[in-house]
């Protein structure tokens, strides 16, 4: 089955994922992070929430998250397609045992983005056949921002599944990383390989957002500038 993804290509620079755990579960709150993070230069932002007792309660914290950026990047909803319908978000990030993407894109449509967690080289192997619009490798570093059982893969753990998922799709499809990001081996993942960084507490665990977000932006452009793709 030919891909059929986003009809505008992900910009994986700087992910932001404005998880509840972290970030509390304000919605006042978690808009106004979201709109500092967007002005420092996030390019993407994700809403993420495990165990989501109120869907309801869910629903006012994502609409106020997407008015707030009001459409100066997408917002992106973990695991829950059924979320991302109901809050005109503009895509949905899954895990390897979420809804199959071949499912979330019948429901969501051709324009949505879906992005795929990819743990490990078997699973970039499977990118040939998947409606996705991006990849997101993890966990890389340790991190206390989710309960992850697997260790942490590593910056060459993170080179090898980049380069099977790149031989898997192509190399237009972005390729970040996640977990244990922060504004001291930003450059370095980035330098192993990947498009972009997503990134939970390094940007929304203290005050000061829109300066993290533009730190963390800048090291990710000069990486890769360095590397000859920027």
């Amino acid at each position: 089955m030919p891909h059929q993804g986003a009809v505008v290509p992900v910009d994986l620079r700087l992910y932001g994922i404005l998880d509840v755990g972290v970030c509390g579960n304000d919605a006042g709150r978690l808009a106004t992070m979201a709109s500092e993070a967007v002005a420092g230069g996030c390019t993407l932002l994700q809403y993420r929430e495990k165990a989501i007792a109120d869907a309801r309660a869910a629903l006012v914290r994502i609409r106020a998250i997407h008015e707030a950026v009001a459409g100066r990047v997408p917002v992106l909803i973990n695991d829950r397609v059924d979320l991302a319908l109901a809050a005109g978000a503009e895509g949905v990030h899954l895990g390897q045992s979420d809804m199959h993407p071949a499912d979330a894109r019948r429901l969501l449509g051709s324009g949505a983005i879906i992005g795929l967690t990819l743990k490990t080289g078997p699973h970039a192997d499977e990118l040939y056949r998947l409606p996705v619009d991006y990849g997101c490798i993890g966990g890389v570093f340790a991190t206390t921002s989710k309960d992850n059982p697997d260790p942490p893969v590593g910056l060459d753990g993170f080179a090898r599944i980049a380069f099977r998922a790149r031989l898997a799709r192509g190399t237009g499809l972005p390729i970040g990383a996640i977990a244990g990001i922060s504004s001291s081996n930003a450059a370095a993942i980035v330098a192993a390989g990947a498009d972009g960084v997503a990134v939970i507490s390094a940007l929304f665990g203290a005050d000061s957002v829109e300066a993290r977000a533009r730190d963390l932006r800048d090291r990710v452009d000069l990486a890769l500038r360095d590397r000859g793709v920027a």
